[in-house]
């Protein structure tokens, strides 16, 4: 079924599409009136409507039902990610979407082989990417991606959460098995280091704000495939797999 993510909530019963969306469903669909449509708010509640009207600018939509979306994790996760080199964020934002990641923090390390002195048109990028991949996997939640901030704010908002885990290539005692064995909390960040590993000083950093050290294994991931694997495992041990 059509799915798409508005604005607002419904007046006198209806909730309306426009812009590209409006154009997608009209044109591209080619939904016409009586014709079943998903509209979700993009905090957590979906719609489920009929198509009333298909003008030129917009489509206006009849809510029959409301409930909460059901494809969103029991968890809040938020990934904390260094920025990488090229466009691998673009991939990193994509999955971690699909994935159910509830927010993302793109931040600078000391090791970030990138290093952009303006980022807010790559943010402005992350953004669509994120409500793109939030609408062809369904999800009843739009991601939010924030500012690009330096380590240690992204480290100081990590700790925050009920479950704050910190990937430190160096740690070899406690790997993330051992701590999802005993739960995890209904908040969750995952802090994921730069292509040039972290520094001593921020893993010290990390320690002292109470992030958990752990490691994702034996083997180097990249720092594209590091990410998917924790929240893949995070998800997992929180029965959202």
């Amino acid at each position: 079924m059509p799915r798409f993510f508005v604005t607002g909530q419904p007046e006198n019963g209806l909730l309306t599409l426009r812009g590209e969306d409006a154009h997608h469903a009209g044109r591209v669909l080619r939904l016409r009136p009586g014709e079943a449509v998903t509209l979700c708010d993009g905090a957590g509640t979906d719609y489920d409507c009929t198509v009333a009207s298909v003008e030129k600018e917009t489509v206006t939509c009849r809510v029959q039902d409301s409930h909460p979306a059901v494809t969103e994790p029991r968890q809040q996760l938020t990934l904390c990610m260094a920025l990488p080199k090229g466009d691998k964020m673009d991939f990193i934002v994509q999955k971690a979407v699909e994935l159910g990641v509830h927010k993302i923090i793109p931040y600078v390390s000391q090791n970030c082989v990138s290093r952009p002195d303006k980022t807010e048109k790559k943010v402005e990028r992350w953004r669509k990417i994120a409500l793109e991949a939030a609408k062809q996997c369904g999800r009843g939640r739009l991601p939010e991606v924030c500012a690009v901030v330096m380590a240690e704010q992204a480290m100081a908002r990590a700790a925050q959460s009920e479950t704050a885990l910190f990937f430190y290539e160096n740690e070899r005692e406690t790997g993330l098995h051992d701590v999802l064995q005993h739960g995890v909390g209904s908040t969750v960040s995952l802090v994921i280091g730069p292509e040039g590993g972290f520094a001593p000083e921020e893993a010290a950093l990390a320690a002292q704000l109470g992030l958990k050290s752990v490691s994702l294994g034996t083997r180097i991931l990249r720092c594209e495939t590091a990410p998917i694997a924790a929240l893949a495992a995070v998800l997992y041990a929180g029965g959202n797999m």
